[in-house]
């Protein structure tokens, strides 16, 4: 686990995890180009600062103080996370991962020994916008692991970060209806596009959205900042 594979490290967040005492573990590359997304810097790298080692020398000095660790990126799941993940777990850790859901198989296998405890599952758009958005044919992808998730009763959320210029109201209310049809009864997070000095669709127009035309019968919508 010696490869440079991290692009940072967060040494220290509440929020990230929330209920929890974390660190976050930046991952580069992605196997998206999403158009929102203002992580360029950890998508485009070839070669990261840090190796899982480093990070794991980094960790057994907070054992105690922290109580769990976030993997994020750019795309967590592209890279190969079982042995790291079983070293956190000696440690003592609880694991959260930030993903695209589109690594069906790695997913499995990580709930499957017993390594993840929790998943926060970005939506990127509607079917028909997934392309468009995320530069990748893999809906399908996404929509399996949902719905794995969802047969296993593990514990994820959901969330969509939001930017008029590419997702209207009506595409929120299309995905919310794909996810109440699929059976997800968790909160549904709707967050705010975060304008920064680069993102990968060089967005800079302002994000003109109308909260009250999102709607559900089902799922509790909660927007972050």
């Amino acid at each position: 686990m010696n490869q440079r594979i991290v692009y940072n490290l967060t040494k220290f967040t509440t929020t990230d995890y929330v209920g929890h005492l974390s660190c976050v573990i930046w991952f580069i590359k992605c196997n998206f180009r999403c158009e929102y997304c203002y992580n360029d810097d950890l998508v485009y790298s070839k070669t990261g600062n840090y190796s899982l080692d480093e990070c794991l020398e980094f960790l057994k000095t907070r054992v105690g103080l922290l109580d769990a660790v976030v993997l994020s990126g750019g795309e967590a799941s592209i890279h190969n996370l079982v042995d790291f993940c079983i070293e956190l777990k000696k440690l003592g850790f609880k694991i959260k991962l930030d993903t695209n859901g589109t690594n069906p198989k790695q997913i499995k296998k990580l709930i499957s020994l017993n390594l993840i405890d929790y998943m926060a599952i970005d939506f990127k758009a509607t079917k028909e916008k997934f392309y468009e958005i995320t530069k990748t044919n893999m809906y399908d992808e996404y929509i399996k692991t949902i719905k794995y998730l969802i047969k296993i009763n593990f514990d994820f959320e959901i969330r969509t970060t939001v930017h008029s210029q590419l997702l209207n109201s009506d595409d929120i209310n299309e995905m919310i209806t794909v996810l109440e049809n699929i059976g997800y009864k968790n909160t549904y997070y709707l967050q705010n596009f975060l304008q920064t000095p680069t993102n990968i669709g060089d967005i800079k127009e302002e994000s003109i959205f109308n909260k009250d035309d999102i709607k559900s019968n089902t799922l509790n919508i909660t927007w972050r900042n």
